[in-house]
C-alpha cells in the first residue's frame, strides 16, 4: 500500500510508515512553499497511486474523493481536521485520523511565558532599558516596573480539552487553582474544579480560552461575560478570535474594566486594521498565531499519527480516540 505525506514529517517517522504500509511518498507542503489545492493534491495522489494521505493544511475536499477513489483514509497532522471534508470522507468509509495534542505542550509553556512577561512588565521594561531611561537612583526601575507573581492565582479554563489540561499541569507548580467550565469534560483531578461559565468569569485572577472554531461557539464569549471579570484581571485567548465578541473585548479594554489581555489569534490573519486597533491597544501582549510554533510539535504529531494508524492496521480497530469520525464509521458499519 503506497501513501502519501504532505504534512511535516520526521525521517524515524518516513520510515515507520514505510515498514507499516510498504511505501510512503514525501511531498511536504513546506517545499511547495504553501498548502497544496485540491487540484495539486489530486495530481500528487495519481502520480504517487497513493491509497492514504497524510496532510497538515491542504485541501482535502469532495473532488479529491471522487478523482481519486482509491483512498482508504486520511490523517490530519492538526488539532481540529478543518481542512478535511470529513463528511465526504464518512460517506465513502474513510477514517480521519487527527492530532489533538500535538501542540499542548507548546501552548501551555507559551501561556506561562507570556503571562509572566505580562505581569511582570518584562517587556515595556526591556524597551525603558534600551533607551536608557534608567536615570535616577538605582530603585527607580524597581518601583517603576514591579509586578505580580503567578503563584496563588486562579486560573479559569473555558474549555478544557488537552491544551487546557496539560496548561494546569503546569501550573501546578505555580500552585495555582484551576477552575474550569466544559460541558464536554469531567476532569479526575480534585484540585481542578468544574463551574459555571459565569463563575468562572467572575471569579477568575486569569481567564483563559481554550475553545475550537464551532457553529455553537462563534461569539460565545460576549459581553455579559466579559462584564462579569474583576478589575484586575487578564483574558486570554490562544484559541480562536472568533468565539469571542471583537467589539464587546475591544470596549472592556479600551475603558479598562479588566487588567489587559493576552492574544495570540486574531480576526482575520494576517490581521486587518481592526484586528491592529486590537493589537496596538497598551494593555494588550500580541503574538502572531505563535502558540503552536515549536519544532516539536511536528515530532508530536508523527507520533500520534503514527501510533493511531499502526492500531487501525494491524487490530483492525476503529477503537482508537484520534480517529475523529469513529462514531459515524461506527453508525456505517
Amino acid at each position: 500500500m503506497n501513501i502519501l505525506v504532505t504534512a511535516p514529517y520526521n525521517e524515524a517517522g518516513i520510515k515507520e510508515l514505510n515498514e507499516l504500509f510498504g511505501k510512503a511518498t514525501y511531498q511536504p507542503w513546506k517545499e511547495n512553499g504553501r498548502a497544496y489545492n485540491e487540484v495539486e493534491l489530486i495530481s500528487l495522489l495519481k502520480e504517487s497511486k497513493a491509497e492514504g494521505l497524510i496532510t497538515e493544511l491542504d485541501q482535502v475536499t469532495e473532488k479529491v474523493f471522487a478523482e481519486v477513489p482509491e483512498l482508504r483514509f486520511v490523517g490530519v497532522c492538526r488539532g481540529m481536521p478543518s481542512n478535511v471534508d470529513v463528511e465526504g470522507a464518512t460517506k465513502r468509509g474513510l477514517p480521519v485520523f487527527f492530532t489533538p495534542a500535538r501542540n499542548a505542550q507548546a501552548v501551555a509553556e507559551l501561556f506561562v511565558g507570556n503571562l509572566l512577561t505580562f505581569l511582570r512588565h518584562t517587556i515595556p521594561s526591556n524597551q525603558w532599558l534600551k533607551e536608557e531611561k534608567w536615570n535616577e537612583d538605582y530603585l527607580q526601575a524597581y518601583l517603576k516596573f514591579k509586578g505580580n507573581e503567578i503563584f496563588g492565582k486562579t486560573i479559569g479554563m473555558v474549555g478544557f480539552g488537552a491544551v487546557g489540561q496539560r496548561i494546569a499541569a503546569v501550573l501546578e507548580s505555580f500552585q495555582c487553582s484551576i477552575k474550569y467550565y466544559d460541558p464536554y469534560v469531567e476532569s479526575d483531578n480534585p484540585n481542578h474544579v468544574r463551574a459555571s461559565l459565569e463563575d468562572v468569569f467572575s471569579t477568575s485572577d486569569v481567564v483563559s480560552i481554550h475553545l475550537p472554531r464551532t457553529e455553537e461557539t462563534i461569539g460565545m464569549i460576549n459581553e455579559h461575560f466579559l462584564g462579569l471579570m474583576k478589575e484586575e484581571a487578564i483574558f486570554v485567548n490562544m484559541s480562536r478570535a472568533v468565539v469571542v465578541e471583537r467589539d464587546a473585548l475591544v470596549q472592556v479594554l479600551k475603558a479598562q474594566k479588566i487588567r489587559g489581555a493576552i492574544l495570540d489569534v486574531f480576526y482575520q490573519e494576517p490581521p486587518e486594521q481592526s484586528d491592529y486597533e486590537l493589537i496596538k491597544l497598551p494593555n494588550v501582549l500580541a503574538t502572531p498565531h505563535l502558540a503552536g510554533a515549536s519544532y516539536e510539535v511536528e515530532d508530536h504529531h508523527v507520533s500520534i499519527m503514527n501510533q493511531a494508524l499502526t492500531k487501525w492496521t494491524t487490530q483492525h480497530t476503529l477503537q482508537i480516540p484520534t480517529l475523529y469520525n469513529r462514531k459515524n464509521l461506527e453508525v456505517k458499519s
